[in-house]
This record gives structure tokens, sequence and C-alpha cells, in this order.
């Protein structure tokens, strides 16, 4: 389902005035200048007559602008904001294009939650957007529940890699310059669209039916290749506990410049060289990013107050992949994390954290309780059939908690109303017995 209450997380990224269909990137970029010209292709429907369009763009310059092909679109632009005038008010319910040529060096966008976007390594690029770094590397409608094809087109110098949203289509090189295409048919919200750019070694493998991709720096060889292995089970294991993987393929790339966190995407996971120790030091942040592709990124975010769907559940992963891989058990990790949770401060509502908490580690932990406290009310074969049957019905779609809500109680024969509520809507932390 579309959430098209008010954006109240982000007011100033996207509208619900309409609705991105497919995206098409053309970006020319020099690693060595930090120098992008680029050109959106976006083909989106009206949902109200719309007099303007308003795209979400920050600290790039619109050059061109069009709106199905008419070259008399006006544009206007702010520091954060494209708004363009087609040449006639433009019908609720019409489809329509509008091609925009823009350029600049792309840079993050200070935010709340510190500096998200297009972002320069020591020798390449990565894109960190979640929740709202997307405009600073393309125009667009910059909004979770608002989710899109992708073509990506770049074109950088030759000595580097490209992996980006969407499964590649092609390479060329020409001029001591590299073009490398890719397709994404699966709806895709833009803060899980990403491009990594770095002198990278590409390791295929293909495990339980899927192909996989591990992207790294030479040098770091010996320790990604043991401290990714576990990929190959995880994805074996997650797919009997939440179903078949959604994607074609999975990629995951490590970068050689150290990050902070891990950095999801659709069908990828970005890690730096602080997250390959080579002694599978981040094992339980691999697991989690992996999960996203099913909780997250599949089933997707109607809106940002939901943050705990995501988060919580991939987090419930990490201890399921604990328990499955001889680790702790899921009910030993809930205890300890539970235990934490009583110490810390009880003024937190999962179920809306408010856009300052939505990243906070009690989203995540709580979250998870939220899930093996269900577990232990319906038992195992009940909840893990439950999960399977969520992730098969809402594939590719966006949902809400009342979602999620409704379609636990199609598997409890006990009203689960006072359960959700104490454990998303109050902030005294309930027992995980109940």
């Amino acid at each position: 389902m579309t959430d098209l209450a008010p954006h109240v997380y982000l007011p100033r990224s996207g509208t619900a005035d309409y609705s991105v269909l497919r995206y098409d990137l053309d970006l020319n970029y020099r690693v060595a200048t930090n120098r992008l010209d680029a050109t959106a292709v976006i083909r989106a429907r009206a949902e109200v007559t719309l007099s303007a369009v308003v795209l979400d763009l920050v600290h790039l310059r619109a050059r061109r602008v069009r709106v199905d092909g008419q070259k008399r679109a006006r544009f206007t632009q702010s520091p954060t904001h494209l708004r363009i005038a087609p040449a006639a008010p433009i019908p609720a319910g019409t489809e329509f294009t509008v091609e925009v040529a823009y350029d600049g060096a792309p840079v993050p966008r200070r935010t709340r939650w510190g500096t998200l976007g297009w972002e320069e390594l020591t020798d390449g690029v990565i894109v960190a957007a979640q929740p709202s770094g997307a405009p600073t590397w393309f125009p667009c409608n910059d909004r979770p529940s608002d989710r899109a094809a992708y073509g990506i087109r770049v074109t950088t110098e030759q000595a580097y890699t490209v992996l980006a949203t969407g499964e590649p289509t092609g390479h060329s090189v020409s001029g001591g310059r590299g073009t490398w295409t890719f397709e994404r048919a699966e709806p895709t919200a833009t803060y899980l669209a990403a491009v990594q750019i770095g002198r990278y070694t590409l390791e295929p493998r293909r495990t339980a039916g899927v192909e996989w991709l591990v992207a790294y720096p030479p040098a770091l060889a010996r320790r990604v290749l043991h401290d990714f292995e576990p990929v190959g089970r995880m994805l074996e294991r997650f797919q009997e506990l939440f179903g078949p993987y959604p994607f074609p393929s999975y990629t995951v790339v490590v970068t050689e410049d150290p990050l902070e966190i891990p950095l999801e995407a659709q069908a990828m996971a970005t890690f730096g060289a602080s997250h390959a120790d080579g002694r599978s030091g981040s094992e339980r942040l691999i697991a989690h990013e992996l999960a996203h592709q099913w909780f997250g990124n599949s089933v997707g975010l109607a809106s940002w107050r939901d943050i705990w769907l995501n988060e919580g559940f991939a987090c419930y992963a990490e201890w399921l992949w604990s328990e499955a891989s001889g680790g702790l058990s899921a009910a030993a990790l809930a205890r300890a994390h539970h235990a934490g949770l009583r110490l810390a401060p009880s003024d937190l509502l999962i179920g809306d954290p408010g856009p300052d908490a939505m990243f906070d580690d009690r989203v995540y932990k709580r979250g998870a309780c939220v899930l093996h406290a269900l577990r232990n009310r319906l038992g195992d074969g009940t909840f893990f059939d439950l999960l399977r049957a969520w992730t098969a019905e809402h594939r590719f779609r966006t949902v809400t908690t009342a979602d999620f809500e409704a379609h636990a109680q199609r598997y409890s024969a006990e009203p689960l109303a006072g359960f959700f509520d104490a454990w998303l809507r109050q902030p005294r932390l309930p027992s995980l017995s109940r």
C-alpha cells in the first residue's frame, strides 16, 4: 500500500502529487576532479493536476529541462529543489516525462543524521543515501513509498570498476574511459539506489540458487574472502526462514577506506575496510545487511515512522544467524538486549520514534525483541510461517505497522492488539513472555 499521509519525518523531501515509474540516469563522472555531467529522464504519473513538478536536487545545477520533449518548460532552483513549470498543467492520471540535464561537483548533504549522499573516498566514490541523500546525485521524488524501475549508465576513468543499482547489462571502453550499464526492474526507493566506484577485484559466487558477488580492493583480498565467506550460508538459512531471496543477485562491496557503518542499497551492501578485519568481527553486520533485502528492500516502508519494520527485523535476523551458526541462541540474545533496554531511558515509542530518534539503537533492539516475544506467543512453526507469508504477500510493496499487525493477527487465536500496543506505542518495556 502507499501512504499518502503528510510526510512528517522529512516534510521537505518528496511529494505525493505524482508517482515515478522509471528513472533513466546517464552519469559522466571524473573521479580525479569530482565532476559530474549527467542527464536524468524521469517517467511519472500525475496523482493530482500538476501546474508544477517539484524534484529534490541538492548542490547540483540544472542546465536544461524538458517536459514531454517540449523545450518551453520553465524552471527555478533552490539549494534543495528544482521546480518545473510545464507549458500547460498535467491532468491527474496522465503519464509524463521530465528530462533534466544537470552538472556540478556532488557532495554529501548535512542532515540531523550526519552527512548523506554522494561521497568521495580516497580513490573512488560511495553513495550513502538513507534516508535523504539521493538528491545529491540525481533529481528525484525522494520519498520511501515512491518506488520505481531504474536504468543507470555510468562513464568514468577506465581504471575504475562501477557497481550500481541493477543487474549489469554492459561494459565498454573507449578513449581511456569505461562505460557501465545497469537495469533494475524491481521497484526501488530512491534511498536504496546507489553507485559505488573504486579499483575493485570482482569475485562472483553462486549459492542456494542465488548469484552473488564480492567486490574488494586487491590488498584486502585475504581479509575479505575470509570474513564474507558466510554470505553463502546466510543465503541458504535466510531463504529457509524468510522465503526465496527476492532479487536476481546480491552484491557486496568492500571499500579501501574505513566506514563507520555498512550501507544498505537495493540488492547491494557496502562495507568499509574496517568491517573486514580477517577475524569475522563484523559477521552480525553482514547478516543484518543481507536481511534487509527481504525486510526494507523487497518489503518496503510506506513511511519513515515505521522504520522498526526494517531495522527490528534485520536486527532479529542477526540473532537468528547467531542461533543457526552455533553462536548464542536468539532467546539468549533477546534476554541480554532486553536487560539492556531496561537500563535505557523509557522515552521512545518505536512505532513512531520521531525523526531525531528513528536510527536510535533502541528502535533496532526493541524492534527485534517485539519479534522474539511474538515468536514466544505463537511458537516457532507458526512464527516462521508468518514471516515467509509476510515477505511473499508484500513482495515489492510498501507496508505500514498496521499492515504487519493485521498480518500477524491471522496467525494468532488470541487478540494481539494489546501486545502490539504495549511494545510499539507505550514507553514502558513489556516482558518478553507477554
